[in-house]
């Protein structure tokens, strides 16, 4: 049971009379008692003329994914199976990170029919957005007292990254179709797949000679190859406790996934296979044997969950899931924070497990307040900031070079030039044969 404010307004309107000018008309206290026992039996009535909440039936209808960021429309259907019409408000309760512009809306809904309702959500937070209950308040003809149940009508919006970085793709696949064009020209004869057949000229690999073919002819016939296109790809994402903090207002572990995504794009596109992990001390998510159109729509699925973990990540554990995903010469490309020496170690101290075998990349992001702190020198706190920055920066330097004198290579950006970094350097590798 719930009381309106005409309930308390209706309860003054007989009090303030009595306390105020009580003493001066005669009116005696036994006046506002039977005032109150007035408005209790009119609120008594006005409840027993309510509809019933609990006669509603609910059904919801709601898109199954929304990308973060935009807005969606979810409803609904309220139907009223008791006598009496109902007059009230329904109460959704999204959780506050669903972004909902309302939750209450007044409704009326006669006996025995249906209604709709629709609530405007915009979810500012990746993951699974839950809704379990709806309130229901139904007043009665006077407005005085409510009934108010909440009934079971469960909801799940799974929120999937933004994928911003998306804008970049077209022009990194135009340099992709060049250098598609200029590898042919430049390195055909090379490779491991079979390309077609020509006539033998000096100065060829006698062991590329196709003999039945030759037998075939009248002249000597040789084979010509091109470089492999199903390369693997492994992307490992960090999703420890550094990639928590926030940047730029958008948490580390999401520009990793824009970075993920924008790679996996571009890297599908030339024929790679992709693997992806996120792991800290056990795999978080796992993006496996999926090709094709389907790789980015599986893998915005799984990553959408995905939150960091407040806990240092086991490196020693990272070369072998590379290895069980793939036991060829992949490129792995290794989404965390390069901090300090001593915050790295244990990455630093697996990549030679890793460069042996594979091509390496790690992809750091970097915030643009370090760099902005080091030129503001005007006062004794900023030069104090300043000298803090630079030491940030020497770090991440440090760890830098230990990690390219391993053999790895390093990327570090912003979180907006990360994404399209990782996708020049991948380009960069393939231009240069190493993949």
């Amino acid at each position: 049971m719930a009381v309106s404010g005409r309930f308390v307004l209706l309860v003054a309107l007989g009090a303030l009379p009595v306390i105020l000018f009580g003493q001066a008309y005669g009116l005696a206290f036994e006046t506002l008692g039977g005032w109150l026992a007035f408005a209790v039996l009119l609120g008594i009535l006005d409840l027993l003329l309510a509809g019933s909440p609990r006669r509603v039936s609910i059904e919801r209808d709601l898109p199954l994914r929304v990308r973060l960021g935009e807005p969606v429309r979810g409803d609904l259907y309220l139907t009223n199976g008791g006598r009496r019409a109902l007059n009230g408000v329904v109460r959704d309760a999204w959780q506050p990170s669903a972004g909902a512009a309302s939750t209450r809306f007044p409704v009326r809904i006669p006996a025995g029919e249906r209604r709709r309702v629709s609530v405007e959500l915009c979810p500012f937070r990746r993951g699974e957005r839950r809704v379990e209950e709806v309130a229901i308040r139904s007043f009665g003809p006077l407005g005085l007292w409510a009934r108010q149940a909440s009934l079971v009508a469960p909801g799940r919006l799974r929120v999937l990254p933004p994928f911003n970085s998306r804008r970049h793709l077209p022009s990194r696949l135009a340099r992709l179709r060049e250098l598609d064009g200029r590898t042919s020209v430049m390195i055909r004869g090379q490779g491991t797949e079979f390309d077609s057949l020509r006539e033998y000229v000096r100065g060829d690999d006698v062991r590329s000679i196709d003999w039945r073919a030759t037998a075939r002819r009248d002249e000597v016939v040789v084979r010509t190859w091109r470089p492999e296109r199903d390369r693997r790809v492994v992307i490992v994402i960090d999703t420890g406790r550094t990639s928590a903090a926030r940047i730029d207002n958008e948490p580390r572990l999401d520009t990793a996934f824009e970075s993920a995504l924008l790679l996996s794009a571009l890297a599908s596109r030339a024929g790679d296979r992709i693997d992806l992990i996120a792991y800290d001390r056990r795999v978080r998510a796992r993006v496996q044997g999926t090709t094709g159109p389907e790789l980015l729509s599986r893998m915005v699925d799984v990553l959408a969950p995905v939150d960091p973990e407040l806990l240092e990540t086991d490196w020693s554990a990272v070369p072998a899931e590379v290895r069980r995903v793939t036991n060829q010469r992949a490129l792995v490309v290794l989404l965390t924070s390069l901090e300090t020496p001593g915050a790295s170690r244990g990455l630093l101290a697996v990549l030679p497990q890793l460069t042996q075998r594979h091509t390496v990349m790690i992809a750091s992001v970097t915030d643009p307040a370090t760099f902005a702190a080091v030129g503001l020198r005007d006062d004794r706190e900023q030069t104090y900031t300043a000298a803090a920055a630079e030491r940030a920066l020497l770090d991440v330097a440090r760890v830098s070079a230990a990690a390219r004198q391993q053999g790895a290579e390093v990327v570090t950006g912003s979180p907006a030039d990360l994404p399209p970094a990782v996708a020049d350097r991948y380009l960069a590798l393939k231009a240069a044969g190493r993949l």
